[in-house]
């Protein structure tokens, strides 16, 4: 007779009603949902709501995904009550769709076949890469490098507060960094109080704890040191702590926590946009090839950078060395390049057969270098660029600014998304509205973008804008760096919409990027 393996007869004992409580029952190996999600490893506990933070493999769909589980007593009305407010605000947040928050995927009430003390569960998509104790568990980060971190969360707060939802972004384990360098919130699914200022206040401790490696917003974790208090009970700030932590950082951080900042001023950092404004003026965006506490490489991000101490005399002598014949062989090669480039021009710029100039920038009317307007055009400046979402969600209004900044290594993308846009999509359409100088005529725009195979349309905005109102100026699907769209406008305007259509496959579901938006034409 064969014996039945430990695990499955602790299982068998707890859907037989057997199950003790829930803290044994919740263990790796056990089912939920009737069967759908096995546990994997428990991420983490917030105990100020009784929640347990699991890792699971969505049986049905073959993925993992992150389960939010929230335990109590059934006979307990307030909990249950707490429960049913908990999955309520969830629910309604399955339509919020935002890098910076991990996607809502179904929400389970009270099931038969659960332990008795699970109360509901959360289902959200797994994000992958570490926990947010173990990204500051050597130590605090640079502050340029946590100030980047923390944008797409500032932003996706931001963004939901205007779509009237709460994240519940104020504890440490709920919030994960992908392998991409980008703080997000993992664990939806807010406490049943919990408010918008709870959300401005856990970015000043998320900011808190990434600049010194403590939290501030009430009890640590455990293993996780609390923020110190001064002689006046008042929080200590963390460019006390650390003086090289820019003043303003030091600022956002204390007064978003509602804490008194070094002149004694209290509040005044009640939104997500204050802190992301500071964040974006701090951030640094320098790329490097690190290696993570597991071992793993960590490419163009500085996730696990630190602040290490100066290579010895050998290593300084090593370096040089290799930095020299490194030096060597990139002017030989720019010396082969430049030749073969001058070669190129010399035979392409030969006349063709009517006169026209054929050449590398044949898509541009009088053959001028990229990003430069044509000979009878002017650049045509633009002041802003708002979002334009079709369904209301803003996809990182954050960064938007970043594509009429004049510096093609800044960027903005769009959110995640598990389906295509389209109309039948998540959404008929995500761009930005950009608003000129003064009313101009718009005869061509000039994308720069990674995405090669995103489709944009170019429309004029009559009203509010709409991804398929105003006129038609122009479109096209973008290529590998800059691509040129004619405009047929006729008419001098103030606004345009750039709407992007159709995404491109990226990260296991669709998204795009562009870098720099450049429009010429005429004065008005």
């Amino acid at each position: 007779m064969t014996s039945k393996p430990t695990e499955q007869i602790a299982a068998e004992r707890d859907e037989s009603g057997d199950e003790g409580s829930t803290e044994q029952a919740l263990t790796p190996g056990r089912v939920l949902d009737h069967g759908r999600y096995r546990l994997l490893s428990q991420v983490g506990v917030d105990d100020r709501c009784n929640v347990q933070l699991w890792r699971a493999k969505d049986g049905v769909l073959g993925r993992d995904v992150a389960l939010t589980i929230l335990v109590g007593d059934r006979s307990d009305s307030e909990a249950a009550s707490n429960a049913r407010r908990t999955l309520e605000r969830a629910m309604h947040a399955s339509t919020f769709n935002h890098m910076g928050v991990a996607r809502v995927l179904d929400v389970v009430t009270q099931s038969s076949s659960d332990p008795t003390g699970v109360l509901g569960i959360v289902i959200a998509e797994w994000t992958h890469g570490t926990d947010l104790l173990d990204l500051v568990a050597e130590g605090p980060l640079p502050p340029g490098t946590a100030a980047r971190l923390l944008q797409p969360l500032a932003a996706a707060v931001e963004a939901a507060h205007h779509a009237g939802l709460v994240l519940g972004a104020d504890h440490p384990q709920r919030i994960r960094v992908t392998s991409d360098g980008e703080i997000r919130m993992a664990f939806p699914g807010p406490m049943a109080q919990a408010t918008s200022s709870d959300d401005v206040r856990g970015l000043g401790s998320a900011l808190y704890l990434l600049l010194t490696g403590r939290w501030a917003l009430g009890p640590a974790p455990e293993g996780l040191p609390a923020a110190p208090t001064g002689p006046d009970g008042n929080l200590v700030a963390p460019r006390t702590l650390r003086p090289t932590v820019p003043l303003e950082l030091s600022t956002v951080a204390v007064r978003a926590l509602g804490n008194p900042d070094s002149t004694g001023t209290t509040g005044g950092v009640r939104t997500g946009a204050a802190v992301l404004r500071v964040l974006e003026q701090h951030a640094t965006f320098e790329t490097t090839s690190t290696v993570g506490q597991s071992g793993q490489t960590a490419e163009s991000n500085e996730v696990w950078r630190r602040e290490d101490p100066k290579p010895d005399q050998e290593k300084r002598k090593k370096l040089m060395i290799s930095v020299g014949v490194l030096a060597v062989a990139t002017l030989l090669v720019v010396g082969w390049i430049a030749a073969s480039l001058i070669g190129m021009f010399t035979e392409a710029n030969r006349p063709s057969g009517d006169g026209q100039i054929i050449g590398e920038t044949g898509n541009h009317p009088g053959g001028q270098q990229p990003g430069q307007p044509p000979a009878n055009l002017i650049k045509i400046p633009v002041n802003n660029a708002t979002q334009f979402s079709g369904n209301g969600s803003p996809d990182n209004p954050g960064r938007l600014r970043n594509i009429i900044d004049g510096n093609p290594a800044t960027d903005w993308g769009t959110s995640r998304y598990n389906q295509q846009l389209g109309p039948g999509g998540i959404s008929p359409g995500t761009g930005a509205v950009l608003t000129f100088d003064h009313a101009a005529v718009p005869q061509e725009i000039l994308i720069n973008s990674a995405s090669a195979g995103t489709v944009i349309e170019i429309r004029t905005v009559e009203g509010t804008p709409s991804a398929d109102g105003g006129t038609l100026l122009g479109s096209a699907t973008l290529g590998n760096g800059d691509t040129p769209i004619k405009l047929n406008a006729s008419a001098p305007v103030q606004q345009i919409l750039v709407v992007i259509k159709q995404l491109i496959s990226k990260d296991g579901g669709y998204g795009a990027q562009i870098n720099e938006i450049t429009v010429n034409g005429t004065a008005g």
